[in-house]
């Protein structure tokens, strides 16, 4: 498969917020939220403090072995999973709900970046193991954008069979009838198809969780590159988190620290998540709800569980896998049980972990160095050709439709249909016009700038006439540029907020997630554009 790979910033793109950029750019108004620069030297600056942070490393390697025990085995994930013992280990870890097939293509680069961004590390530190995690946000209970993937055009919705709680724990019984109707139209047939479809059987139709499926998945996908798949929704794991959850359901102190700094960065950016009073949810069969304190009684809403405060803290410490941190305190999870130096996250991610970097340092947890995920838009050979024929760079591709048509008219009619300069010359004979009327008599003034007003008007309208003449002439070559854009940017906007990655694997097999490794730089934040170059 021949590929050429063009990158372009993100402040370029068009897509991405002016937090997300003014972070990459290293702004001043940036910079109080968060302790490493996302880039090869703040990495290296939190690699040699981490150590200072210790973590339970035999709880975690004791968790993932349990958790990989019925799992095709791959010697590079095996031999990570047994690295992390050594306190010379850290962890590049990147984090997602198990969404259905994995729901968007973003699911895969981000993991993909983790990868490389581990692979890039050890070469840069190679005294040092690093090992790339996807940490499964198991406990969401979103189902309606957990249970939604497309294929082909095609939107498939799975509602859970009726289930509730978190979408990780949910059965996986009703899925057969919606994978029946994919595999209706799955396609072309061959090596790929066979593949995949056996994939995604055994994934999901023979796993009893959502969660359990969704790790087969990923490790079929990525186990031969090491990558380390963790479900978080676990009591051993959850033990270790105990004193920060006790702490927020007795004193809510995550709140007011929260609610400040929230403030100052208000200031400047959009506010991505906000904290609640307790900032834990209730886990247990199909409930997944929030906790709240009402007078001396801490209350499940929406359920009949309430407790005392002696009881709280019984059930706590007997059942830590039944306290599930929401967005404000997962992140915090995340960090307590992994010996993590980089973690890396969506535009959203990143806005909300610059909201956390107080709450961290309150509970004396590390901070780590955050980046943003590698963003792709893959350009076929089809469309590589119509890019080509029509001129335009890749980096063009990301102007807005008006833009590229306009200056598609003025570089293939030259300035036929403009009248700027007709404009100007009429503009000065109707000011001298008006100049002469004044004169004349001072009352006239007001009919002179009228009547210059009225044709300037005129002028106009006479020029949108023109480019529409013209745009009639260049109608064929102008739909290209409308249905390139349509395609490469689906519902105006980015191929990976839109697309599953099972269009991809169907065509190119493993070539497609190798040739996204090789060409992710882990350590350059810039949008990715890979294109199709056999033909």
């Amino acid at each position: 498969m021949a590929n050429s790979f063009t990158y372009v910033p993100y402040n370029e793109t068009g897509y991405f917020s002016a937090l997300v950029t003014d972070y990459l750019t290293g702004s001043t108004n940036m910079q109080p939220f968060y302790t490493y620069t996302p880039d090869k030297d703040g990495i290296a600056k939190a690699i040699q403090e981490r150590a200072q942070y210790p973590v339970d490393r035999k709880a975690l390697v004791s968790t993932l072995t349990a958790q990989y025990a019925n799992l095709p085995k791959y010697e590079q994930t095996e031999q990570n999973i047994q690295l992390l013992l050594n306190e010379h280990t850290y962890t590049v870890c990147t984090a997602h709900q198990p969404n259905l097939m994995t729901g968007y293509l973003y699911f895969i680069y981000k993991i993909v970046h983790a990868i490389k961004l581990a692979e890039q590390l050890k070469e840069l530190h190679p005294k040092k193991n690093f090992v790339p995690v996807y940490y499964m946000g198991s406990e969401d209970n979103d189902i309606d954008e957990l249970g939604v993937f497309r294929y082909n055009g095609t939107k498939y919705v799975w509602k859970g069979s009726g289930q509730t709680g978190a979408v990780g724990r949910m059965d996986t019984a009703g899925l057969k009838p919606l994978f029946h109707e994919l595999f209706k139209v799955f396609g072309p047939p061959g090596e790929h198809m066979d593949v995949l479809k056996q994939m995604i059987e055994t994934a999901y139709l023979q796993h009893d969780t959502i969660a359990a499926a969704t790790h087969y998945l990923v490790n079929e996908l990525f186990g031969r590159y090491g990558l380390v798949v963790l479900n978080p929704d676990n009591a051993s794991l959850k033990r270790s988190f105990i004193p920060v959850m006790e702490d927020e359901l007795m004193n809510q102190a995550s709140f007011p620290i929260l609610e400040k700094q929230i403030e100052k960065l208000g200031a400047h950016y959009k506010i991505q998540a906000n904290p609640r009073t307790i900032n834990l949810f209730y886990l247990k069969e199909q409930i997944r709800e929030r906790i709240e304190k009402q007078g001396d009684k801490w209350i499940v809403i929406n359920t009949d569980i309430q407790w005392t405060k002696d009881a709280l803290l019984q059930e706590l410490h007997e059942h830590p896998e039944r306290f599930s941190p929401n967005v404000m305190l997962r992140g915090m999870y995340q960090e307590t049980i992994l010996p993590d130096v980089a973690f890396i996250g969506g535009g959203a991610e990143v806005a909300y972990w610059m909201q956390l970097k107080t709450l961290f340092a309150h509970y004396g947890v590390f901070y780590p160095t955050i980046l943003l995920r590698q963003s792709v838009m893959w350009i076929d050979d089809i469309h590589a050709r119509a890019r080509k024929q029509l001129q335009l760079s890749v980096a063009d591709t990301f102007k807005t439709e008006m833009t590229l048509v306009k200056e598609f008219i003025i570089k293939n009619s030259g300035n036929n249909w403009q009248t700027q300069e007709e404009t100007t010359a009429v503009e000065n004979i109707l000011q001298q016009l008006r100049t002469k009327a004044t004169d004349l008599d001072p009352t006239l003034r007001s009919s002179a700038d009228a009547a210059l007003a009225k044709m300037k008007h005129q002028l106009v309208i006479l020029e949108k006439k023109m480019l529409r003449a013209e745009k009639k002439k260049m109608q064929v070559q102008l739909q290209k540029i409308s249905r390139l854009k349509n395609e490469l940017f689906p519902n105006n906007g980015l191929q990976e907020r839109v697309e599953n990655f099972s269009e991809y694997f169907l065509k190119y097999g493993y070539d497609y997630l190798d040739t996204l490794k090789k060409a992710t730089d882990g350590l350059t934040s810039k949008l990715l554009v890979v294109e199709d170059t056999a033909n």
